[in-house]
This record gives C-alpha cells, structure tokens and sequence, in this order.
C-alpha cells in the first residue's frame, strides 16, 4: 500500500519523523490521530472555515412547516434581541447581528464574537404583513404566516394501501 495516499496533507514530516524512530512515541501517535480525526471532521463541510474560525451556516437553524405557516428557530446563544436584525425580501429571510467582545486581554479564548449574516430561501408563498419574531433564552423563533392563495394550493392526498 502507498503511505503517501493515506497521508492528510501537510502530515509527511510527522510521518517521516515516526519511520525515523526505533520506537513511535505514544504522544506523537496519538497526535497524528487527533489531527486526522479533525481534518476527516471538516473535510466533510460544504464550505471551509472561516477566518474567524466559524462556518457559514452559523447560527444553527430548524425550519419547519404546516399548511398555515413557516416557522424557523434559530440558536443564537449569548445574544440579546437588540443584537439582531431580522428582514424578509422577496421570500428571504435574512438573520443578521453581532456579538461584541465581552473580555479584552484574555490569554486564551475560544469564545466567539463578531458579525453574522444567514439567508433563508423560503419562497414567495409567505405573506410580509404577517410575522412575527420572538426572542427568549437566546432562542429566536420567526413565524411567517402563508398567503392564502398559497394556503389553498396545498391538497392532501391520501395513500392507499396497495393490493
């Protein structure tokens, strides 16, 4: 087998540092796992990270529907409502905001802050006149209600059991 096809790329002086060993430290072994444990998490991403370290899609989103409306909930921890700038165009939902630095000199921090933006596509059927946004717990949840017209294009079909 090729070594060099398993390799994660920028990995080869790790490995070559670990073939010139009599015997592989368990330390470094086990730093080649983690690494390729979270090269193999990320690969597996629609888009890469960011330069601020999150991805695209952030924040997190559930979008649900019924034959009356669209719902989506968004998770937006450490924020307060006056933090968010929610705005529906043309059938998208745009969720915008910023979270400031809360701490200046810390020597160490995986807190996240900074500016955010989240397009959702959903489509002419929702009216603009009617929705409403509510934000508690760090929860914000957007309810759209559809037009009627798009509320009577929706019909029910049943399923039968086949013979």
């Amino acid at each position: 087998m090729n070594m060099r096809s398993i390799i994660p790329w920028g990995r080869e002086t790790a490995v070559a540092a670990t073939r010139d060993m009599e015997e592989p430290s368990p330390f470094l072994s086990l730093h080649r796992q983690v690494n390729r444990l979270f090269d193999d998490f990320f690969r597996d991403f629609d888009m890469p990270l960011s330069r601020d370290g999150w991805s695209a899609h952030w924040p997190s989103v559930e979008v649900s529907e019924d034959d009356r409306n669209v719902k989506v909930v968004a998770e937006l921890p450490g924020l307060d409502e006056k933090d968010i700038d929610v705005t529906l165009r043309d059938g998208i939902l745009t969720l915008q905001g910023e979270k400031k630095r809360e701490t200046d000199g810390a020597t160490y921090s995986e807190r996240w802050h900074g500016r955010f933006s989240r397009a959702i596509q959903l489509g002419p059927e929702v009216d603009p006149d009617k929705v409403q946004a509510s934000f508690a717990k760090g929860v914000l949840t957007v309810t759209l209600e559809k037009r009627p017209e798009a509320q009577s294009k929706v019909k029910r079909i049943a399923v039968n059991r086949a013979a």
